[in-house]
C-alpha cells in the first residue's frame, strides 16, 4: 500500500509538488483517461450497487508476509531484485480457505472484496501467461488465488475487485525506475517503457478475462513517476471493452481523470486525506480505506489495533459522508488472517445486523457533519448517528420538511421540539448505544 511508509508519503508529495512546479504543461497531460469515454448501463448500475453496499474488505496479500514486516518490505530494507525473488519459493500458503475468509466477510456485513493481484513488489498472486514471477510459477503452491477467492465469491453473492500495481520494482522495464526504485544498484541503467505498460497491459487483460465478471481494477502507484505518459485512456478503455461494469478508480490523490468511476481517499474521509494533491470531491462514487492496525500489509509487531467503537464509527462517518468504507486486513503467510482482525471484523457484524437499516442503501443526509455525528438519507427517512457520548440535547437545523416521527431503530419515540431556530432533540437515557445512537427522522 502507499501509505506503509508515512514520512516517505510526506516526503514524496512535496517532490510531487515540486515536479508539478517544474513540468506545468506535460506533467499531467497524459493522465486524462479515454477522453471519449461514456459510462455503459452495466457500469452505471455497478456504481449504484456500489453505493448501495457501503462496506467492503480490503485484503494486502503477498510474498512480503513472509519477513511479516509489511507489504513495503523490500524498500524498506533495501533488498534487492535477487534476494527478494527468494521469498515465493517459501510462500506456500496450505491454509488459505477462500470460503471461509467469504464467510467472515458476509458475517462482517461486507459487500465485496478488494485483493492485491499485484503490488509494488511485481509479484503477481494469479496465473500469469504474460510472465513467470507469479503464485503459481514460482511458489510451492503452485495455485491461483484469485481463481480460487472468485468462485468463492460467485458462491457467495460477493463482488471481487482487483488492487493492481502501476509502480513495480522488480520488472526491467519500468525505467526511468521512479522515486522508490532506486536503492537497487543491481538494476540494469535502462529499459522499455513502452514494453512495461505493455506488460501491465497484458496482466489486466488476464485479470478482465479469467475470473469472471469482476467488480473493478482499484490502481495505485502512478504518484511514482508523475511526469510519464501512462497510456491510461488506451488502459482504461482495454479494461471497459472486456468489462463494461467494471469500476476503474486510481489511488493518484488527484481529481479523478476521465475514464474512471470512483474516487478513492486513503486513511482519510473526502477532504481530509492526509495523502490528496489538491483533489476535489467528485459526484462519482466515493470510497476510503483504512487499516485495523497501521500496516496493510502483514506485520507481526504491529500491536497498534483500533478498537470495534473506533472501527464502526469510522463506517458511520464515512456514510454520513456518502463514501464506502474499505476496511484492511494482511493475511498471514499461510493464508490465514489474525485472530484480533475477524474479532473486529465479527463485532461490526453484529453492530451492522442491527443498524444496517441506517447504513446499507443509505447516501448522505441532508446536513453536512456535526459536533454530534452525521446524518444519513434513504427516500423520506433520515437517519441521526449520534456518535458523541456526552450530547443528550442536539440541535438541528429546520429540514425544511414536515416531521411526522422522530424514534429509535426499535421504533421507542423519542422527545423533541420545533423551536424558530430549528429541532431540539432529547435523547432517552436507555436504548443508547455505546458506538452509534441512531435515530429514525421521517
Amino acid at each position: 500500500m502507499a501509505a506503509a511508509i508515512r514520512h516517505f508519503r510526506t516526503v514524496k508529495f512535496v517532490l510531487l509538488g515540486a515536479v508539478l512546479i517544474m513540468y506545468p504543461p506535460r506533467a499531467f497531460a497524459e493522465w486524462q483517461g479515454d477522453l471519449r469515454y461514456t459510462p455503459t448501463q452495466e457500469n452505471l448500475k455497478a456504481r449504484e450497487w456500489f453505493q448501495d453496499a457501503k462496506f467492503g474488505l480490503f485484503v494486502h496479500w503477498g510474498v512480503y508476509s513472509i519477513p511479516a514486516k509489511g507489504e513495503w518490505v523490500m524498500f524498506n530494507d533495501t533488498i534487492p531484485v535477487s534476494e527478494y525473488e527468494k521469498l515465493p519459493p517459501q510462500f506456500n500458503p496450505v491454509n488459505f480457505d477462500p470460503d471461509e475468509w467469504c464467510r467472515m466477510v458476509r458475517d462482517a456485513g461486507m459487500k465485496y472484496i478488494t485483493i492485491t493481484s499485484k503490488h509494488h513488489d511485481g509479484f503477481a498472486m494469479f496465473d500469469s501467461r504474460v510472465s513467470d514471477y507469479d503464485i503459481v510459477d514460482r511458489t510451492p503452491y503452485g495455485r491461483d488465488i484469485l481463481k480460487m477467492l472468485a468462485d468463492s465469491c460467485e458462491r457467495n453473492g460477493l463482488r471481487l475487485f482487483f488492487y493492481h500495481s502501476q509502480l513495480d520494482w522488480h520488472h526491467p522495464d519500468y525505467y526511468p525506475r521512479g522515486r522508490t526504485g532506486n536503492y537497487d544498484s543491481g538494476r540494469p541503467e535502462n529499459g522499455d517503457w513502452s514494453a512495461y505498460l505493455d506488460y501491465m497491459d497484458g496482466q489486466l487483460k488476464e485479470l478482465c478475462t479469467n475470473y469472471g465478471k469482476i467488480g473493478g481494477i482499484w490502481f495505485d502507484g502512478m504518484w511514482d513517476k508523475p511526469d510519464s505518459d501512462w497510456r491510461l485512456g488506451r488502459t482504461y478503455k482495454l479494461i471497459h471493452d472486456l468489462q463494461p461494469q467494471a469500476m476503474i478508480g486510481s489511488n493518484h490523490h488527484r481529481t479523478p481523470f476521465k475514464g474512471e468511476d470512483l474516487q478513492m481517499f486513503e486513511k482519510g474521509l473526502p477532504g481530509k486525506d492526509p495523502f490528496s494533491d489538491g483533489a476535489s470531491i467528485s459526484p462519482l462514487p466515493l470510497e476510503t480505506c483504512e487499516t485495523i492496525n497501521n500496516s496493510w500489509g502483514y506485520n507481526e509487531r504491529d500491536k497498534r489495533f483500533k478498537s470495534t467503537r473506533d472501527l464502526i464509527q469510522y463506517l458511520v462517518s464515512a456514510a454520513g459522508n456518502n463514501t464506502n468504507f474499505l476496511l484492511n486486513v494482511g493475511p498471514k503467510p499461510d493464508g490465514t488472517i489474525q485472530d484480533e482482525f475477524k474479532v473486529r471484523l465479527a463485532e461490526m457484524g453484529v453492530w451492522l445486523g442491527a443498524n444496517g437499516e441506517s447504513i446499507y442503501g443509505t447516501r448522505g443526509g441532508p446536513l453536512p457533519p456535526q459536533s454530534w455525528g452525521v446524518t444519513t438519507q434513504k427516500k423520506d427517512t433520515v437517519f441521526l448517528h449520534v456518535l458523541a457520548d456526552a450530547d443528550r440535547i442536539i440541535a438541528l437545523p429546520d429540514f425544511g420538511k414536515k416531521i411526522a416521527t422522530i424514534t429509535l431503530l426499535d421504533g421507542t419515540p423519542v422527545e423533541y421540539e420545533k423551536t424558530r431556530l430549528g429541532l431540539l432533540i432529547k435523547l432517552p437515557e436507555k436504548g443508547r448505544d455505546p458506538y452509534d445512537t441512531v435515530l429514525v427522522v421521517k
